[in-house]
């Protein structure tokens, strides 16, 4: 499979996170004082599709699924991440007064590109060209011009 093809079917895996995490949001009762458990449900979906993914490469055979220590611990680094992302993201979105899916998706979608991009060239001394500065700057304006005129909903 090519990596254009798995960087579509990532992205549209994404798409799909984000607005079935704002449905979700949408259908938290008014007396719930937490969506903790809608991140768990959340969670055990993405764990039933890994281990589902683990039996059918594990049936194929040919595969080594051994890894460093490192490697478990960073991803599970991740986990406690993304983890703490969902409970803010449905709680967002499941407030008395949420904020729009138009500016919480693409906020926490463009916000995190810049982030990452800053961490990449900082920690893991990737280089950009003047092109890929001028496109992060275009983000933040972008973000800027979601938030403007509904600063009064944040």
């Amino acid at each position: 499979m090519s990596m254009m093809v798995l960087l579509a079917i990532v992205t549209l895996a994404y798409v799909g996170y984000n607005l079935l995490i704002k449905v979700s949001g949408d259908h938290v009762p008014d007396e719930a004082t937490t969506t903790v458990l809608a991140a768990v449900c959340l969670q055990t979906g993405a764990l039933l599709t890994s281990m589902a993914f683990l039996t059918v490469l594990g049936i194929q055979g040919g595969h080594t699924f051994r890894l460093s220590l490192p490697s478990y611990l960073w991803a599970l680094g991740a986990g406690v991440c993304i983890g703490i992302a969902e409970i803010c993201y449905l709680t967002i979105f499941s407030a008395s007064n949420p904020l729009p899916a138009s500016v919480v998706i693409p906020t926490v979608v463009t916000g995190t590109v810049v982030i990452t991009l800053i961490v990449s060239v900082l920690v893991f001394q990737e280089r950009l060209g003047i092109l890929q500065v001028a496109g992060a700057g275009l983000v933040v304006a972008g973000i800027v011009c979601m938030f403007a005129g509904r600063i009064d909903q944040a």
